[in-house]
């Protein structure tokens, strides 16, 4: 299975990015081979609207089944429901932290967005 996590920086070690649209990486991890690639999403830091659809387009187009991440608004958790991409919420830590949870059925999955949009 391949998950993205929002991240504040490329590894693994990184803190998860609570954010969703403004976050500053996604890490996405293979949770069969342990495999990972980080893809920089600083480009969505500045938009004045958007980027969580920006962000959630992204993700989906990276093929992944499921996303790691604080918060998720409500343009971003359409955008990524009409991908087919799972959602699930984590407080804080790294992200490899995050993959364990993951991993042991720690996370909510959420079935809508829990913050409202432009939420910073």
């Amino acid at each position: 299975m391949k998950i993205a996590i929002t991240a504040q920086g490329p590894e693994r070690t990184s803190d998860v990015d609570t954010r969703f649209g403004r976050a500053k990486w996604i890490v996405v991890v293979d949770t069969d081979t342990g495999e990972s690639q980080s893809h920089d999403n600083k480009v969505n830091l500045t938009l004045a609207q958007g980027a969580g659809i920006q962000t959630g387009q992204n993700v989906a187009n990276l093929g992944v089944d499921a996303v790691i991440t604080g918060n998720v608004g409500p343009n971003a958790y359409k955008t990524l429901a009409a991908g087919e991409v799972r959602i699930f919420l984590v407080s804080g830590g790294s992200v490899e932290q995050a993959v364990t949870a993951f991993k042991q059925g720690q996370l909510e999955e959420v079935q809508q967005a829990n913050v409202e949009g432009h939420w910073i």
